[in-house]
């Protein structure tokens, strides 16, 4: 506690970081993206981009299916009701250390 007596809620690390979170935001306003679209929008790197995504999977915030387009392989992604939910309390805990 600070010495106004208001506590710091605890930030979640998995979407404190920098990528994560751009990613989030990214799949929040879309109904999917595909990982060329989020490689574009970041300006991550692929590989740095897929640790990423698969880091968010692992977590249950991100479905990922793979599959083909025509005979490109294609990375498409999509939060998920648990990443939405842990995103509104990532932004509601950021909230508490504003002023």
């Amino acid at each position: 506690m600070d010495d106004t007596g208001k506590a710091f809620k605890p930030l979640d690390p998995l979407l404190h970081s920098e990528l994560r979170l751009a990613v989030m935001s990214i799949l929040l306003s879309v109904p999917e993206a595909d990982f060329v679209f989020l490689k574009a929008q970041t300006g991550a790197t692929s590989g740095n981009l897929s640790v990423q995504i698969d880091k968010l999977q692992q977590a249950g915030y991100i479905e990922v299916n793979k599959g083909f387009k025509g005979k490109m392989p294609q990375t498409l992604c999509r939060i998920t009701e648990k990443g939405r939910s842990a995103f509104e309390a990532y932004v509601e805990a950021l909230r508490s250390y504003l002023p």
